[in-house]
């Protein structure tokens, strides 16, 4: 019986003759072993592209700059504020008037919540204290009047405010009160300082509070001293500790007095150049700002300049914003402060930054008075009968280019500096956000770790590759690529807590080891060379190895213990004092050395496997080739086998590169972790990534430092994403050109 004839398949069709029939299950698996494959690709490109979108939308709002809004003026019911102080949420307002009255006023409504008099007689001035809820207010006998306004905070159903007035304090200048043309005012708990320009003079009057803790007693103790006045002084501010004078006459001159139990000492004077119009200290007292009758503003610092000198100089400048400034209002916290003019114009300025926040007209005519919330989300511009309210939003003041990666005159710094410090002892510190001292740790360290980790890898897979005898081979790689599995942090915890105190008393030596290394390398191949051949044939297989190994750890041992004497001849027995002594730097147990080291071995098997394979990938038959036209084996590996092999090489290098940028743990663990701009292999640095984990877990969400920090990232991200390309660019180039070759 006949068989049935067979009905092609679709299969069929595209067999070609002889082929096997593949089966059908067996064509589906490989369809869908396809599309899994295709699908994973397509899912690693999609996440590289979500990371990257995750790493900027975090990041973009650096970038969102400064709004104030203008809200519906508020009518008062009585009094002309001529200095304004807000409550912490902006829910009421104070105000002193020139009818010796000190008013509370509801911020919706314009209400009056409290109404005191602390000075009936209508005082001749009024002035409000720079960033706090009190007020001085100059009677016609002289006698100043310090009022402050306290908030107490309930909460309930919803949260409630209740103002307060406590009692005032007095203090009496003993001169009629016509003859002060400035008065400065500070008012703590324990130390009321008020200072009077009168005459050619100034009068220093202080008040003390010491209480006995045990009996609740009260201690009174009051002080009045003078001191001379330069020609023409007008301005004057004191600063929070009430130790530091500030003033400013109208040709542009700035002085600076210490105050002390004693007197005023001093003045320092700078010129500002351009006539001061109004003065202001920044929360902490250390920065002065200083509006101009140009428009323009200034801040300045008063730094020391010796052990006994001082000096007053410019640390940032802004630009005029139109008619001559009339009033100064810091912010509670950070650096940013407000500038009123003349013709009402506002601007918002940020000091550490140096930037220009934002820029308006206040709509205000003849503004009276100007007050900054402490939360620096509102202001209020007084006029008269009538106060304007300002909603601000200022989220990321203190990130600029320049505060990024340009060099910034910080409070107390000589000179201005790269400096990261994310936080300070208190709320009042400023902060320094500097990625400069950063980007340089992190291509330090890439740099130390490559400078042991490329030579070792690089020419151990030369060696490997085209000399190791095969069976070798099969045992080397493996245990080289074994490496890449240890823990970086097990790598970091030896190298910080086992391999930098132990270098530290035989850094000589190691400096020995490190120069006599390559000379015992070479050293050891001569001596097994020079070796009767008959002898080498009957050695076991990896005697070369054996003995190159024994050479190298006998000759390091050897140079570790002669550590002393070394020390005793080069370094005239003390290696730190010596470097301290002809070069200024110190030793850091923990520095750039040891972490190179310890990241070598991180990096070194990821770059022997590469480099290795790239090797062994090149065809015999070149390397026959040359043997056979009369090369020997090393002109056959440095003309042929290398560049051959060079598109491989480098990108084994730029992976390692990339390695050791992304390395966290061993740099955190290795090294002081110092941001420190130094080159010195002595001192410790630390890197973007490190940074990350670091402050991290401290970083408040969608805080500045918590978008700086993704910023990092975001950088880290580009760089590498940056030198892979190159990477790939330059291997391509390199495999077209010596494409010929294999």
């Amino acid at each position: 019986m006949e068989p049935a004839p067979r009905v092609e398949t679709r299969a069929d069709l595209h067999r070609s003759p002889g082929q096997a029939v593949t089966s059908r299950p067996r064509l589906w698996l490989d369809r869908a072993a396809g599309w899994v494959v295709r699908a994973g690709g397509i899912g690693v490109g999609l996440s590289l592209v979500a990371i990257l979108a995750f790493l900027v939308i975090e990041t973009a709002p650096l970038l969102r700059a400064a709004r104030v809004a203008a809200g519906t003026a508020l009518a008062l019911p009585s009094g002309q504020p001529l200095a304004l102080a807000a409550e912490e949420r902006l829910s009421q307002i104070a105000g002193a008037s020139a009818d010796g009255h000190v008013r509370v006023y509801d911020a919706s409504t314009g209400a009056v919540q409290l109404d005191v008099a602390p000075a009936p007689d209508a005082p001749l001035s009024v002035t409000g204290v720079s960033g706090e809820s009190t007020f001085a207010l100059l009677e016609p006998d002289g006698r100043v009047v310090v009022q402050p306004i306290a908030w107490t905070v309930a909460y309930g159903a919803k949260r409630t405010v209740t103002p307060a007035a406590p009692a005032p304090l007095e203090l009496a200048l003993e001169l009629p009160g016509s003859d002060v043309r400035a008065l400065a005012v500070r008012s703590t708990p324990k130390l009321t300082t008020v200072v009077a320009l009168a005459g050619d003079g100034l009068v220093i009057a202080r008040k003390s509070v010491n209480e006995n803790a045990f009996s609740g007693e009260r201690e009174e103790k009051s002080a009045r001293q003078t001191a001379p006045a330069p020609a023409g002084l007008a301005l004057l501010a004191l600063d929070p500790d009430q130790r530091t004078l500030y003033g400013a006459d109208g040709s542009g001159r700035l002085f600076a007095w210490e105050l002390g139990d004693d007197g005023a000492h001093g003045p320092d004077v700078a010129d500002a150049g351009v006539p001061a119009t109004a003065l202001a200290l920044l929360v902490g007292g250390r920065s002065l700002a200083v509006g101009h009758a140009d428009g323009s503003l200034s801040v300045w610092f008063h730094l020391r300049a010796g052990r006994a000198r001082t000096e007053l100089v410019r640390a940032h400048a802004f630009g005029s914003q139109g008619a001559a400034i009339r009033a100064l209002a810091p912010s509670g916290r950070g650096r940013s402060f407000l500038a009123l003019g003349e013709d009402g114009a506002l601007g918002l300025y940020h000091s550490t930054s140096e930037r220009v926040l934002w820029r308006g007209a206040s709509g205000v005519t003849g503004p009276a008075a100007l007050a900054f919330s402490a939360r620096g989300d509102g202001a209020f511009v007084a006029q008269a009968g009538a106060v304007h309210p300002f909603a601000i939003s200022n989220p990321y003041p203190e990130v600029s280019l320049s505060a990024l990666f340009a060099r910034v005159w910080y409070e107390d710094y000589p000179e201005p500096a790269f400096v990261w410090q994310s936080t300070g002892g208190s709320e009042e510190a400023e902060s320094k956000l500097s990625l400069t001292p950063l980007a340089f740790g992190t291509l330090k360290g890439t740099l130390y770790a490559l400078f042991f980790a490329i030579p070792l890898g690089i020419l151990g897979a030369v060696y490997t590759s085209q000399v190791m005898d095969p069976r070798l081979q099969s045992w080397v790689k493996p245990v080289v690529e074994i490496m890449a599995s240890l823990p970086s942090v097990v790598l970091g915890f030896l190298a910080g807590l086992w391999l930098a105190p132990r270098l530290e008393g035989v850094f000589p030596g190691f400096i020995a080891a490190v120069v006599a290394g390559p000379l015992l390398a070479l050293g050891a191949g001569a001596t097994y060379a020079a070796l009767p051949r008959r002898l080498t044939r009957r050695l076991p297989v990896g005697t070369e190895i054996a003995l190159s190994a024994a050479i190298l750890l006998l000759g390091t041992a050897v140079c570790f213990q002669l550590s002393p004497l070394f020390e005793r001849i080069f370094f005239r027995g003390d290696f730190s004092a010596f470097l301290r002594e002809t070069t200024g730097a110190t030793y850091d147990p923990r520095n750039a050395i040891v972490a190179g080291v310890a990241m070598a071995f991180a990096v070194i098997p990821i770059v022997f496997a590469i480099a290795e394979d790239s090797l062994s990938n090149v065809p015999r038959t070149l390397s026959a080739a040359s043997l056979a036209l009369g090369a020997n084996r090393w002109q056959t590996i440095a003309r042929v086998v290398l560049p051959a092999a060079s598109p491989g090489l480098f990108a084994a290098v730029m992976i390692g590169f990339g390695r050791a940028v992304g390395e966290t743990m061993i740099v955190l663990m290795a090294t002081g972790n110092t941001p420190l701009l130094d080159m010195s292999p002595f001192d410790g640095f630390r890197t973007l990534s490190a940074n990350i984990a670091v402050e991290v877990p401290e970083a408040p969400q969608g805080a500045t430092l918590y978008r700086v920090l993704f910023l990092s990232a975001l950088s880290l991200f580009v760089v590498t994403f940056a030198a892979n390309t190159l990477a790939d660019l330059v291997r391509e180039r390199l495999r077209r050109r010596y494409a010929g070759t294999r």
